[in-house]
């Protein structure tokens, strides 16, 4: 047989991989350096990138150089919650070692639908780490892409619970419900969507004093849908609420899900890492009782996104409600990792959090988490000790939302939208709106490690600077 033309493959390699990787190396360099310090002022995007941004799709190739010197500038120029005066949301704070995690995991590209083989040594590792680090008694579980996909995953796996079968054949006439607090994250209502119970069968139940849920609430919701022929599918109780982080009853929620035979949920994408602290496991009480949690490590475990996990207690909850055999995917020795998960190309996020554990160990974690606490209760003591500012609830774990409140304003709503705008746009920190019970506020989140203590002294100056804003 006579040899064909050698020709170069479509997409050849980079020529110089070498000089690329140093400058890719000198980047990242100098972004961790910039993270480890707030910045004097907003950066702008300049002309010439921009129009850059604008130009039409390049037929021809380029200098990946180049290439990636514009993507730095983007990024440096976008808003990244890894620096340390970044409180408006409940973001990742971008570990150091992730990032290398990050790079591993997509150089090699590991897919884990079909068994890895030595990687999903990694993700069973990384599952219990995560487990036993917050005191839940897991059986399974999966990493997956955020924490809409893993309240999904856990309102999927009640669900079949509760009405056996529907993932084949369908509702065929019943009618199941969501119970949780009106503060719950609209992931609830998504998932509730998703799986086919309905959004206005989500039932958002009125909370305490104290923002929690009422677990007296729950029982009489349920006992009145079980009379009108409505199955309840589950419970879910908040483990750090996004807009306060508020902390559920879970214990008490765990007798009321016990006497009715109902399915609890804790969606802790935000809070639960706090459940690992001698600081904040009291607010956790009942925890192990939970069938099933969310937690986030791209929000207070400093992961980059994403990295999301949920845990269930029960062994075989999550093949019954995705487990499957086609001809393309058999099941021979054992389950393929997509029987046990909604989704099926899932890359190996575990192996960031696996990094970060190893090389940082679980009592820096602890630690970092405590610390975030400590400066909540600090920014908290400095609002009630400056009558220009105004408390709007009791913080639980590490978000406040508060108000400038100066004499003689007549509309603070107004004041305060026309505040955060202010923040916004100076950049030296960055504050997020809300409103709580109607209220225009401020709202900050501390969950990066490397927010300093005289860092919220600096927060207070700049919002007392910003806020003499025209009346």
């Amino acid at each position: 047989m006579t040899e064909g033309p050698h020709l170069p493959p479509a997409y050849p390699p980079l020529a110089d991989r070498e000089a690329l990787l140093d400058a890719l190396n000198v980047v990242v360099g100098d972004a961790w350096n910039s993270f480890d310090r707030p910045r004097p002022v907003e950066p702008v995007l300049e002309p010439g990138l921009r129009a850059r941004l604008d130009e039409p799709l390049p037929d021809g190739p380029g200098d990946p150089r180049d290439a990636l010197a514009d993507a730095a500038r983007v990024l440096d120029k976008s808003n990244s919650p890894a620096r340390p005066l970044y409180l408006a949301y409940v973001g990742s704070t971008g570990l150091e070692v992730g990032v290398i995690g990050a790079a591993l995991m997509a150089t090699y590209d590991v897919n884990l639908a079909a068994t890895a083989r030595a990687a999903d040594l990694v993700e069973r590792q990384a599952l219990a780490w995560v487990a036993e680090l917050i005191g839940f008694p897991h059986a399974e579980g999966a990493f997956t892409s955020g924490g809409m996909t893993s309240n999904l995953t856990a309102l999927l796996v009640a669900r079949e619970g509760a009405l056996p079968g529907v993932r084949t054949r369908g509702f065929d006439g019943r009618t199941g419900a969501v119970y949780c607090s009106r503060e719950a994250h609209h992931s609830v209502l998504r998932a509730a969507e998703a799986a086919g119970i309905g959004s206005n069968q989500v039932r958002r139940l009125a909370i305490d004093a104290h923002r929690r849920l009422v677990p007296a609430e729950v029982d009489a919701s349920i006992a009145r849908d079980r009379e009108d022929g409505i199955t309840p599918v589950c419970v879910v109780a908040n483990g750090g609420t996004t807009l306060t982080g508020t902390v559920d009853p879970v214990g008490a929620l765990a007798d009321v899900c016990e006497r009715h035979d109902v399915w609890l949920h804790v969606d802790g994408a935000y809070g639960l890492p706090a459940a690992a602290t001698d600081r904040a496991r009291h607010l956790f009480a009942g925890l192990e009782r939970a069938d099933s949690v969310t937690l986030d490590a791209h929000k207070w475990l400093g992961i980059q996104k994403s990295c999301s996990v949920v845990l269930t207690r029960r062994s075989g909850s999550l093949e019954r409600s995705f487990g499957h055999e086609e001809s393309y995917m058999r099941r021979d020795a054992v389950p393929n990792a997509v029987e046990m998960t909604l989704e099926y190309s899932r890359p190996l996020n575990s192996l960031k959090l696996w990094l970060a554990v190893r090389t940082h160990g679980a009592a820096a974690f602890r630690n970092w988490i405590s610390h975030t606490l400590g400066l909540a209760e600090a920014l908290t003591e400095a609002i009630r000790a400056d009558p220009d500012f105004e408390l709007l609830h009791e913080p639980t774990l590490s978000t406040v939302c508060f108000r400038h409140v100066p004499p003689g304003m007549a509309d603070l709503d107004a004041h305060n939208a026309d505040l955060v705008a202010a923040v916004q746009a100076d950049g030296r920190i960055f504050l997020a709106a809300a409103d709580v019970d109607g209220v225009r506020c401020l709202r900050a989140c501390f969950v990066n490690f490397r927010t300093r203590r005289e860092d919220v002294d600096f927060a207070m100056d700049v919002l007392r600077e910003l806020g003499q804003l025209p009346a």
